[in-house]
């Protein structure tokens, strides 16, 4: 047989089953002590790994998650009471790293509106990668909900592209400090805040 077709038919051979390979974890302390291997089902080309800070109050929790995904984008994302950050990559074994700790990243110097559950007239120094202030409003249980924050220009590139979140009717992207106005509210917007947050974790 052809030496050519010989190391061809090798090659289709070794790569037609391969899976992706990444780590897989969920800690709740701050610190993915155990990680365990996890072979990719189909259809999943990405390896993730996300940290999420929430802070109400005088509460504060931190979460890593590992795991494959059927995409995702690198990201830093805080609205307030939750600060998120996310590496996606696609390489075997690409996510021994934990995300960066997003209460941990240095202001940038940009400033954007944040909502509670009163107004949205707080002023949010921005971190890290995140060089745009959002608005995103939406609907939860006949509800109107805001949500402002910094995100990083990923998120907005991904919200033009894919626009339906769901739970969310609108989310407007822009750019110089404060430029997602002030506006008040009267209901809580968390489950808006977890709505966006999970789906940019799988986009």
């Amino acid at each position: 047989m052809d030496l050519h077709l010989s190391v061809f038919l090798l090659f289709v051979l070794f790569t037609a089953g391969h899976s992706l390979n990444c780590y897989e974890c969920f800690s709740s302390t701050g610190s993915c002590a155990t990680q365990k291997l996890k072979t990719c089902p189909s259809g999943f080309s990405k390896c993730i790994s996300s940290f999420a800070v929430t802070k109400v109050g005088d509460l504060s929790t931190k979460a890593i998650v590992k795991n494959c995904a059927p995409d995702c984008l690198s990201l830093s994302m805080n609205f307030g009471i939750v600060k998120t950050s996310v590496s996606c990559c696609n390489t075997d074994l690409c996510n021994v790293q934990d995300a960066p700790d997003p209460s941990a990243t240095v202001p940038n110097g940009k400033t954007c509106y944040t909502c509670d559950d009163k107004s949205c007239s707080k002023v949010l120094s921005c971190t890290g990668s995140e060089d745009r202030c959002i608005t995103a409003t939406g609907n939860y249980g006949g509800q109107s909900a805001v949500v402002k924050g910094c995100v990083s220009k990923s998120i907005c590139d991904a919200a033009a592209l894919v626009p339906n979140v769901p739970t969310v009717e609108g989310i407007a992207c822009c750019e110089g400090n404060l430029c997602n106005g002030a506006q008040s509210v009267t209901h809580s917007f968390l489950f808006l805040c977890c709505s966006l947050l999970s789906y940019f974790l799988l986009h």
